[in-house]
């Protein structure tokens, strides 16, 4: 078996997870559940999925704090000013660079989410990262592979 993979959610892999009881996202919560990954989200993701819910669904804000406690979830460090800089650069977008510099200087194994404009259409910001970034069927089939092929 392999080592336990290190898996960043972002905003919208996270808001999934939380909003659709079924699918990639929250199959991803539910392997940290069972501590086969470890999910790890930034302090600007749970800032951005608390006021998405508070907006679009109210009434499931306290299923985030109960499926975060169960999937075990850490919250890792702000990034530092300059991985911030960095980041940006590549995302062109302030709330993104927030979140893929917090994920960059964790140094995690796979980066989630559903952003198509900022992160899975960005080419050069994939190429760049020293991680994959995909979507949570993405990263699921990436797991299992990982699996079949561990002795």
């Amino acid at each position: 078996m392999p080592d336990r993979v290190r898996v960043f959610l972002d905003t919208s892999a996270l808001f999934a997870g939380i909003w659709s009881a079924s699918g990639g996202a929250r199959m991803i919560l539910k392997l940290g559940e069972v501590d086969a990954i470890q999910l790890l989200i930034s302090p600007q993701v749970l800032i951005e999925v608390k006021g998405a819910l508070h907006r679009k669904a109210p009434e499931i804000l306290d299923l985030l704090t109960l499926l975060l406690n169960r999937s075990q979830a850490k919250v890792v460090p702000s990034p530092t000013p300059d991985a911030v800089r960095e980041s940006l650069a590549l995302t062109h977008h302030a709330g993104d660079a927030q979140v893929l510099a917090a994920a960059w200087q964790t140094g995690i194994d796979y980066f989630v989410t559903l952003d198509q404009e900022h992160f899975l259409d960005n080419a050069p910001l994939r190429d760049a990262m020293p991680f994959p970034i995909g979507t949570p069927g993405d990263f699921l089939a990436w797991y299992r592979e990982r699996l079949k092929a561990s002795p």
